[in-house]
C-alpha cells in the first residue's frame, strides 16, 4: 500500500444524501462499509467531519449572530455528525474512538495526541470532533492540524458533488475546465482554487503533507488511492 496511516476528511453535506438537511442513514452505511474494507487492508484511519449539513458559523454571522458564538455551535454540529458515523462504523463491527477538541465527558474522550496515536496503533478508527476547538478555524484546518499531529501520510478529501478532483475552474459552470492530475500547494493558493481554505493549504504546504481530492461517492476510489492508482487530484 502507498499509505499506511491516512486522515479522511468528509464534509457535513456529504452525509445528507438525497436529503436537504441532516443525515441520510443509507449514506452513512455506505461510508461505513467502504471504511471497513480499507481497515481490513491494515490501514490506520482517522476521520474529520464538517458540520455544514446542520449548522455553519458563517451562516450565523450573516444573520447577525456573533461569529464566535456561531462557530462554537458549528463545532457541536460536527460532534453530532461524528457520533452518527461512529454508530454506523460500530454497527459494521469496527472499534472506534471519538476524540473531541472540546471537553464532553459523557460522549467523547478529550483530544490527546499520544492517546489518538495509540488508538490508531491498536487498529481503532479515530474520529476527531469539534474542529480545532477554536472559533474562526474551519474543519479543513482541523483536518490538516490533526493529520500533522498523528503523522498521517496523506489527507484524503472526499467530494460529493460529482466533481472528481481539482479543476482549472468550476466544471459545473465552465465546460472547458480541465482536471489537474497533480498540482502543488502553492499553485492552489496562487490560482485561488477551492480545495481547502487557505489556512489549511498553507499549513499542509509547510508540513509537506499531500492531499488527494477525489469523488467519495464512487465506490472503490479510496482503495484505489491506497494502492497508488491515479484517482482524482494529488495536491503536493
Amino acid at each position: 500500500m502507498k499509505y499506511k496511516r491516512i486522515l479522511l476528511k468528509l464534509s457535513g453535506e456529504s452525509l445528507m444524501g438525497s436529503k436537504q438537511f441532516g443525515i441520510d442513514n443509507q449514506r452513512l452505511a455506505n461510508y461505513a462499509a467502504e471504511i471497513k474494507e480499507i481497515h481490513e487492508m491494515g490501514i490506520e484511519i482517522a476521520i474529520v467531519i464538517g458540520g455544514g449539513n446542520i449548522f455553519r458559523g458563517v451562516q450565523a454571522e450573516e444573520g447577525g449572530m456573533d461569529r464566535t458564538h456561531g462557530d462554537y455551535m458549528g463545532m457541536l454540529a460536527t460532534m453530532i455528525n461524528s457520533m452518527a458515523l461512529q454508530s454506523a462504523l460500530e454497527t459494521s463491527g469496527l472499534q472506534t474512538r471519538l476524540l473531541s477538541a472540546i471537553e464532553m465527558k459523557a460522549i467523547a474522550e478529550p483530544f490527546i495526541r499520544r492517546r489518538a496515536v495509540r488508538h490508531l496503533e491498536k487498529g481503532r478508527i479515530v474520529i476527531f470532533g469539534a474542529g480545532t476547538g477554536n472559533p474562526f478555524f474551519t474543519t479543513d484546518t482541523a483536518a490538516a492540524l490533526r493529520a500533522a499531529e498523528i503523522d498521517a501520510q496523506v489527507i484524503l478529501k472526499g467530494t460529493h458533488s460529482g466533481v472528481d478532483g481539482v479543476y482549472t475552474a468550476d466544471p459545473k459552470i465552465d465546460k472547458t475546465a480541465t482536471r489537474y492530475d497533480r498540482i502543488s500547494h502553492m499553485d492552489v493558493i496562487t490560482k485561488g482554487l477551492k480545495v481547502m481554505d487557505s489556512t489549511a493549504i498553507t499549513f499542509c504546504m509547510d508540513k509537506n503533507l499531500p492531499i488527494v481530492v477525489f469523488d467519495l461517492l464512487a465506490r472503490g476510489n479510496v482503495k484505489s488511492i491506497l494502492r497508488g492508482e491515479q484517482i482524482g487530484t494529488l495536491v503536493g
